[in-house]
Parts: C-alpha cells; sequence; structure tokens
C-alpha cells in the first residue's frame, strides 16, 4: 500500500528487453536520489508513477536498482519504458507512517490524457482527460492518483470522449513530482479512490447493505 505522497523522482537508467516478442516484458534500472535506497531490501515495493513494482536488484553504492515489468503492465501503464524518463518513487507504506495523501494500492486503473496545464495565481492548473469507463469514480473533492501523486479533484466535466477532472498543484508539487511541466497530448497513469471503488461494487449488486442487527441477547 501506498498514500500518494512522493518521496523522490528517479529516472529511468536502462530498459533491456526480458525476450524476443511481444509477449515479453522488460527489465528497467532505475537511477534514484542520493541515500534513497539505505532502507530498501531485495523484494521491496516500490511504486514509479504510481504502478507497484519489486525491487530485483540493488546497488546502493551508485543509487541504482532494477525492476521487472511485464507486458500486461507495460500495455496498461504509460511513462515507464523510456530511457531517460523522470519517474515519480513512492516506498511502500509503513504501518507506522503518516496518511499524508490517501490509500493507494499502487495498481494503475487507466491511462489519462492531459489536455492543459497552465499557471492559475501562484498554483498551477492541470486537467486529464480520463477514460470513459472511470468516469463514475470521479467526484467533485475526490481523490485520485495520477503517476503516483495523491491530488484532489476540483471540477469533472462528462463527455462522450470520457470525463475531464480539473487539479490544483501547489508549486511544492510542480517542483518535486515528474514532469514538472506536462504538455498537453502527454498520457498519465490513474488510479481511482479505493472508497469509490467498494462502493462502486456494492451498488452493482443492488443496494448499499443495512448494517447488521445487534442480536445479543
Amino acid at each position: 500500500m501506498f498514500t500518494g505522497i512522493i518521496t523522490g523522482v528517479g529516472r529511468i537508467a536502462a530498459v533491456h528487453d526480458l525476450g524476443s516478442s511481444s509477449s515479453h516484458g522488460k527489465r528497467l534500472g532505475i537511477a534514484a536520489p542520493a541515500g534513497y535506497l539505505d532502507d530498501v531490501g531485495l523484494g521491496d515495493s516500490i511504486a514509479l508513477n504510481g504502478a507497484c513494482m519489486t525491487v530485483t536488484t540493488l546497488d546502493p553504492a551508485h543509487q541504482l536498482f532494477t525492476i521487472d515489468i511485464s507486458a500486461e503492465s507495460l500495455d496498461k501503464t504509460a511513462g515507464l519504458a523510456e530511457p531517460g524518463a523522470r519517474v515519480n518513487l513512492e516506498k511502500a507504506l509503513r504501518a507506522s507512517d503518516r496518511l499524508g495523501g490517501h490509500i493507494v494500492s499502487g495498481h494503475v486503473d487507466g491511462i489519462g490524457t492531459v489536455s492543459r496545464f497552465a499557471p492559475v495565481g501562484e498554483s498551477w492548473e492541470l486537467r486529464v482527460l480520463a477514460p470513459q469507463a472511470l468516469a463514475r469514480f470521479l467526484a467533485y473533492k475526490g481523490s485520485i492518483t495520477v503517476n503516483g501523486v495523491s491530488l484532489t479533484v476540483n471540477s469533472v466535466s462528462d463527455g462522450p470522449e470520457g470525463s475531464e477532472i480539473s487539479i490544483n498543484l501547489i508549486p511544492h508539487t510542480v517542483e518535486n513530482t515528474a514532469p514538472r511541466q506536462p504538455e498537453a497530448g502527454s498520457r498519465v497513469n490513474l488510479e481511482i479512490d479505493t472508497v469509490a471503488r467498494y462502493v462502486e461494487r456494492m451498488l452493482q449488486a443492488g443496494a448499499l447493505p443495512s448494517t447488521p442487527k445487534d442480536t445479543t441477547p
């Protein structure tokens, strides 16, 4: 589990094929910030742009680690196989950690498209067109994860191609996450709020269940 609070920005230093066909995944070498790997061990989970990955090798002396990503994960995510690309990093949540963002699973639900990124006063407005399949999970003042960053939805506008959400980014978020200035048309990983996921499941069952009555004599 994660919180959507980015703890470092890394770089994809190397991309290696794990096989010769499109059904094979890739091994990514990630360059981490200085000291980032000091408390990381083999098998630990680190989210890359919001996608939970497993550390397969470690080279703390050179601030490098590798992860293996399947062809399925590559197909369902964006920006995880581009050499030189900057990626948001977050280590898995400890039970004693503060939950500064919201509960994030590290499972990408869909790929959105940036439609606008522009300054508004001292902050920045980010607009993302989310796929139609995610529209029912998006709500005003609800939570969403964009490339691993926990953010609050300021508005939702539904249309035939999907739902465009507007998000306000403070300067600290822009300066300490990747990409710092996303271009219109760039693709981003989206994860819906966990609570919204369960509410939708209960509604699909027909109705929200009533609270069980206390039958203690």
